[in-house]
């Protein structure tokens, strides 16, 4: 019998849908061996076990043939006690240096999963809020507001305005969607630009970012954290942006050079930036971002909403009918490219 092992916080409900759609498998699931969620769809919260209960989740880990999401509790010695393990479903999408940090490929056979689509609504509709925060000057709003001052005041607005995506995956795609509904000029970045991308206006080659950076008003990074897209974006890169520019982050901290954003922001050459990312999470106290009005600071939840477990266990669901069916499993993950 196939044993599938749970290994973070969901919902009870869920756990009972997935026993309920695969009578054929062991589901095991001990909320009490796990960390309790700080928040909905808390997949982080690290246990807090009594050395007995530590063993139990030993014993368990050693019977299990599917993970649901990693066992953070033991990312170095996961190998060593889940001998039997054959595939992990993870849940996020942005699991790609971890694997390897870990050297999950070098070390065994497992097959990963990463949770690609779950989060692209909730993260596209963070880019819409940004960039309306900064095209109806909510800055002035909120020192107006504090200042208890009535004055009239003229905004922008998005149509005509260019968004440039870096990285058209899942989660781009769907900005770029929603982006065209307010009907903005969206260009993008992507492997393969011969492609045509339903909502793209123009295309470019990932190593062909000047047109891209030079006429954009929001600049969004979408792509995955891999060699290649370490700190693309520079002190060379940001000069290119106009003045007015905006950088929304919502991939990760390692693909900006976060020193050279921050002078950006600080002397002027950019309007604002919203980030869902740093290079260091949390975010240093210290950190001046933190001081910085025409910055937006996401402590890595813009992908988190309420849908999140519902959405997860669907796609769990589905994949693990399809393991079991000997069929392609969705959102496999290439541990080379790292997505």
């Amino acid at each position: 019998m196939t044993t599938v092992l749970i290994a973070s916080y969901l919902e009870p409900e869920y756990v009972a849908e997935i026993e309920a759609a695969f009578p054929q498998v062991r589901v095991i699931y001990r909320p009490d061996l796990l960390g309790q969620p700080r928040y909905v769809a808390d997949h982080t919260s690290m246990p807090n076990r009594t050395p007995e209960q530590e063993q139990e989740w030993r014993s368990l880990l050693a019977q299990a043939d599917i993970l649901f999401d990693f066992d953070y509790s033991h990312r170095e010695d996961l190998p060593d006690l889940a001998p039997n393990l054959k595939w992990i479903q993870a849940t996020s999408a942005g699991i790609g240096k971890f694997v390897e940090r870990m050297k999950y490929a070098e070390r065994t056979n497992w097959l990963f999963t990463t949770a690609s689509g779950v989060h692209a609504r909730p993260l596209a509709e963070f880019v819409i809020f940004a960039m309306l925060f900064f095209e109806k000057n909510f800055e002035y709003l909120q020192r107006e507001k504090e200042a208890r001052h009535w004055q009239r005041y003229t905004t922008g607005e998005l149509p005509g305005k260019t968004v440039s995506i870096i990285g058209l995956g899942k989660i781009g795609r769907e900005v770029a969607r929603l982006a065209k509904c307010f009907d903005m000029r969206v260009i993008g970045s992507r492997r393969d630009p011969s492609q045509t991308v339903e909502g793209i206006d123009a295309l470019y080659a990932p190593g062909d970012l000047r047109p891209l950076l030079e006429h954009t008003d929001y600049l969004v990074l979408a792509t995955p954290h891999t060699h290649e897209t370490e700190r693309m974006i520079g002190e060379e890169e940001l000069a290119l942006l106009p003045q007015n520019a905006v950088l929304i982050n919502i991939a990760r901290g390692a693909v900006v050079d976060q020193a050279a954003l921050t002078r950006a922001l600080q002397n002027g050459r950019l309007r604002g930036a919203a980030l869902d990312v740093f290079e260091v999470e949390p975010l240093p106290p210290d950190d001046p971002l933190w001081s910085l009005p025409n910055v937006i600071i996401s402590p890595h939840s813009a992908s988190t909403a309420a849908s999140e477990n519902r959405k997860l266990t669907d796609l769990f669901i589905e994949n693990l009918r399809r393991y079991l069916a000997g069929e392609p499993l969705l959102n496999l993950l290439d541990v080379e490219r790292q997505y």
